[in-house]
């Protein structure tokens, strides 16, 4: 697939597109090695196209013959070691560029590295290329296998899905490559720093080894985010504490879409195009990476990394399946990494590990979790090796049994004295599988959890969060309980843990968005009460001391109370936003706060609060801020002001990354959540075609319905989707109809317990 913009050309070969070009199919296990092209100058020095690709240049020089005058330039490239035909990439154009160089530890070479990108953004590429510079001899001494080739380049564009591993050239989306060090938020720092450190890491996993057929992509892609997005981070930024942001993003997403009916094993079959397209999504990358994290967990990390070292130095320049993986991690921890491993890679769905308490101890059992309906018996069948991690405190002290592996139905754990003993499942939420306490259990639980000196840790107290509204949602408990439990965190400090409290009332606010007032209206005050007193002792501006924890408490704690519309909170973001509307003065709007600050403003104000939205969006000052002001006008409550928000994100001028952003704001707009559906269906064939060919349509389909929340809505959706041709994404269709129904089943059954428990709790006004 070939993109253009003005005068910059670049390819995509990622996944199936190298036919195109005639380069002899779109096999993993296809190799070039050489690839020479034509680039155009322009009329003045200043604009000539600089041309980049794979391998380093060799020659350029001028042609005049046949078709081609004295205005172009024939670029050559060195060849490549074997490299698959999708990472084969070149890209032409009138491009700056930053440079740096690391020196190999293992052979003693100088590598060049560059970031380019146009004029107007390439030094705010300089994140980028010190990232690159930093973690390249990490990741050599890591995997023990030199960097191969002779330089590598990012190339940052405006228009791509995000980015692209392509082995010596990698290309990458502004908004997540560019990184301007006096405005842009630690969120985007942390993108940043994420999208860099996961397409280097490809650069070993994926590139220097590939697998060997598409059934087999998703190990390249989980690998690339546990090490390049927890293990890599966590020796660069150990502040971050990326292994418990791990369970708040990667694992969460994971078992919340692997919860699905529709959901896929993590290894599918790719008998052809339409269902390679379709692997790209959370199964793959999430679920794949927290597999991969609890069995290197489970292993020991530096054991699972040697074996991961053995299987690249055995397989340089090859192609591999997944056993090969297994079989060189077996080797280094003598463990039959195969067998553990493989109904969490070939079969659909995670267990739930149900606990009941016994005179002998802990009995536990495991059942496959489905959240939206009970499970068939044809869909139980399944045995999972599952890592417990059982945590018990006797005597003030806490000792953590790492050996216990759950491999029968069931099995009994003896424990002493149980009901006077503290324990947990599960410990630092490594394992990807739910726990189910009885309903005593749960509650001593959460009151442990909120003690000061609780001996759950972060991650620990994060998992039990995400348990207890999961298990909510399935109707495995009542919502009540899970009220009850957030609710005995409301002295938390640790950010990651308040924004999982957050994210779960968001998701009960989200799912009841067309219930009574009053009972949302009772939500929004639970939501105050929780986060209100945080944001007001948090205060507003940032200082130079703030270390991320501070930032991202701050952030959390004032978004939450402002979309709970906290009146303070309101009249401050207003008091911050009126210099930025009447004189473009954004110095009281903290980067942190901006994309709270710009929507809860359009939300609450009128034509002029819009309007400024439209105009930053066309002419922004950073990649963020355009992304924020999409997301900005998006909030609007006025239906003329959402029709206007349909109209600028047809525009096909801009990146598509921004009709995408707009529409995840417009699903949680609950005054445009129906219009959004509408709008989806009126031009489905303008957005069809919009998206062909990206990867992208799989995630735009299920956000246009997928918070829609009754049986005739999932009806509806389904008798459209008989008049298309959904091949293309009939997976995320699946899973976004399997999102209804069981936003309908939750509404259904526990309305009533949810409003009684707002009442008996005193929300209601």
């Amino acid at each position: 697939m070939i993109s253009r913009t003005d005068s910059v050309s670049l390819s995509n070969m990622n996944v199936i597109a190298t036919k195109h070009l005639g380069a002899g199919g779109d096999f993993p296990r296809t190799s070039l090695l050489e690839n020479s092209f034509f680039t155009q100058n322009g009329p003045a020095a200043d604009t000539k196209p600089t041309a980049s690709d794979n391998a380093t240049t060799i020659s350029a020089s001028s042609v005049s013959h046949g078709d081609f005058q004295d205005d172009w330039t024939l670029t050559s490239f060195a060849t490549m070691p074997k490299v698959s035909t999708y990472l084969v990439a070149f890209a032409n154009g009138p491009f700056a560029h930053l440079e740096l160089t690391f020196t190999s530890a293992i052979s003693g070479r100088v590598i060049p590295l560059r970031v380019y990108a146009t004029a107007d953004c390439v030094e705010q590429g300089a994140l980028t290329l010190e990232t690159m510079a930093k973690i390249l001899p990490l990741y050599e001494k890591l995997f023990d296998v030199e960097y191969p080739l002779p330089k590598l380049d990012s190339l940052i564009v405006t228009d791509c899905p995000a980015a692209m591993e392509n082995w010596g050239l990698i290309i990458g989306v502004k908004d997540g490559y560019v990184y301007d060090p006096t405005k842009s938020s630690i969120k985007n720092k942390k993108k940043v720093v994420v999208f860099n450190s996961h397409e280097v890491a490809h650069q070993w996993f994926g590139n220097i080894v590939t697998f060997d057929w598409w059934d087999g992509f998703w190990l390249n892609e989980a690998f690339a985010t546990l090490v390049g997005e927890v293990l890599m981070l966590d020796e660069i930024e150990p502040s971050w504490r990326v292994h418990s942001g791990f369970v708040k993003k990667e694992l969460a997403e994971a078992l919340r879409l692997d919860a699905l009916p529709s959901s896929h094993p993590i290894q599918v079959p790719c008998p052809d195009e339409a269902t390679i397209g379709q692997i790209f999504d959370a199964i793959s990358y999430c679920k794949g990476a927290s597999v991969l994290k609890m069995f290197s967990n489970f292993i020991g990390q530096e054991i699972f990394i040697r074996g991961v070292s053995i299987y690249l130095k055995r397989f340089l320049y090859g192609n591999t399946v997944a056993k090969d993986l297994w079989d060189g991690i077996s080797e280094a921890s003598g463990m039959d990494v195969a067998t553990m491993m493989e109904n969490w890679t070939l079969k659909v769905g995670y267990p739930v590990v149900t606990v009941e308490e016994t005179v002998e101890g802990l009995k536990l059992r495991q059942n496959r979790f489905i959240s939206t309906r009970n499970v068939k018996a044809e869909e139980d069948e399944v045995l999972w090796h599952i890592p417990l991690q059982l945590l018990v405190v006797r005597d003030g002290k806490t000792a953590i049994n790492h050996d216990l592996l759950l491999t029968k139905h069931e099995m009994t754990i003896p424990l002493q004295d149980v009901a006077n003993t503290t324990y947990k499942l599960n410990t630092s939420t490594c394992g990807v599988y739910r726990t189910s306490y009885p309903k005593d259990r749960l509650v001593k639980i959460g009151q442990e959890a909120g003690k000061p000196d609780t001996p759950f840790d972060l991650s620990d107290r994060m998992g039990l969060v995400g348990d207890a509204i999961a298990l909510a949602i399935a109707g495995l408990s009542k919502t009540s309980a899970s009220l009850s439990f957030l609710s005995e965190l409301r002295n938390e400090k640790e950010n990651l843990v308040l924004q999982a409290v957050a994210d779960s009332l968001a998701t009960l606010a989200s799912t009841w968005w067309e219930q009574p007032k009053d009972v949302r209206d009772a939500i929004s005050k639970l939501r105050r009460t929780l986060f209100g007193p945080i944001a007001e002792r948090s205060g507003f501006d940032d200082s130079t001391e703030d270390d991320v924890d501070t930032l991202e408490l701050r952030a959390t704690a004032i978004t939450t109370a402002a979309a709970a519309e906290d009146p303070k909170i309101l009249a401050e973001y207003q008091r911050r936003f009126t210099p930025f509307l009447e004189k473009n003065d954004e110095s009281l709007i903290p980067s942190e706060l901006q994309e709270s600050i710009y929507a809860t403003c359009v939300k609450k104000g009128g034509e002029k609060e819009f309007e400024k939205m439209v105009s930053v969006f066309r002419a922004p000052e950073t990649p963020d801020q355009a992304v924020a002001a999409v997301k900005g006008m998006s909030a609007t409550q006025d239906q003329k002001r959402l029709e206007r928000v349909f109209e600028i994100i047809k525009r096909e001028d801009r990146s598509i990354n921004y009709f995408v952003h707009s529409i995840r704001a417009l699903s949680v707009n609950p005054f445009a959540t129906r219009a959004l559906w509408r709008f989806f269906q009126d031009h489905y064939d303008y957005i069809s075609r919009r998206f062909e060919g990206s990867l992208l349509i799989t995630a735009v389909v299920p956000i246009c319905f997928a918070r829609l929340t009754t049986e005739a809505d999932a009806l509806a959706v389904e008798k459209w989707a008989q008049s298309v041709d959904s091949s293309a994404f009939s997976q995320a269709l699946g899973q976004g109809l399997d999102r209804v129904r069981l936003n309908a089943k939750w509404l259904e059954r526990d309305a009533g317990d949810v409003e009684g428990w707002l009442r008996e709790s005193g929300y209601f006004e």
